[in-house]
């Protein structure tokens, strides 16, 4: 029998199965990891918004995370959508608490047809208290610009955020690249040993991008639970999602969900540069 490699994602659902924790476990068993996972809110939503959350009691996010802790082996842990105050300071707690490996914290903020996912008041736990504690931060560029204070608009914009995430606590950054329209998506990792490379690849033109910043974070944190370095996972995770990208599949009228089933090939890989 084998000693199956396990990670966790904390996040909410989504009833449309395109993003949230749904979108994690269809991405750890992609990558081969059992996933467990811990739910802080549940969602009515589709490919076209969200239309009601509702929060899950801080005790009972706790309930969950210690049933895990008392018989699982995590070795990586994801967040995601977290909502509110008292969720981020529970996940903080625990964080703290259990040993659950590395944490990929995935900022999320808004929801792709735009709804506010998380509260301002939880932006600022979020910086002061789970961003100390995550191995990797993975901020869209939007959801940076809110973190940072700062108007990304050029490379050096970026990476100029990537080290204002790090002054906040964060040991390495994935400041991702995927919103606007510009033919080419770059994407920044800056290490905590002051390594730092971008990540480019060619756009696809397709609305049905629904649940990416999910995936590439549950991606990261499998990688990492099957025992690669970071810049490794990270560029598999980047491979990964551009696969389930390209090989759509139609679900939904609006913003429909990846492929999670798409095979990365040597094709799908991003090409690494050191310069911009």
């Amino acid at each position: 029998m084998n000693d199956t490699p396990q990670a966790m994602t904390i996040a909410g659902t989504d009833s449309s199965g395109g993003a949230g924790m749904t979108a994690d476990l269809n991405t750890f068993s992609a990558q081969g990891v059992y996933g467990a996972n811990i739910v802080v809110s549940v969602t009515a939503q589709n490919t076209c918004g969200v239309q009601k959350v509702q929060m899950i009691t801080p005790d009972m996010i706790m309930a969950q995370l210690s049933a895990v802790a008392d018989d699982l082996k995590i070795r990586a842990v994801k967040t995601g959508m977290l909502g509110d105050t008292a969720t981020v300071e529970t996940v903080a707690k625990a964080m703290t608490k259990f040993n659950f490996g590395p944490l990929i914290l995935d900022p999320v903020m808004v929801a792709k047809g735009g709804a506010q996912l998380l509260t301002d008041e939880a932006v600022s736990a979020v910086k002061t208290l789970l961003m100390p504690l995550a191995t990797l931060v993975t901020p869209n560029l939007p959801e940076a610009e809110v973190l940072t204070h700062l108007s990304i608009k050029t490379t050096d914009d970026i990476m100029l955020a990537a080290q204002q995430l790090q002054t906040l606590g964060a040991k390495n950054v994935l400041l991702k690249g995927g919103h606007g329209d510009a033919p080419i998506v770059l994407d920044y990792i800056l290490l905590a040993d002051g390594r730092h490379f971008w990540l480019r690849t060619k756009r696809f033109n397709t609305a049905r991008t629904h649940g990416t910043g999910d995936t590439i974070s549950a991606a990261i944190t499998a990688q990492l639970a099957l025992g690669h370095d970071l810049e490794t996972a990270i560029i598999a995770a980047k491979t990964y999602v551009d696969a389930t990208i390209r090989d759509g599949i139609l679900v939904g009228h609006r913003y429909g969900p990846l492929n999670h089933l798409a095979q990365s090939t040597i094709k799908n890989q991003p090409e690494l540069i050191y310069d911009i």
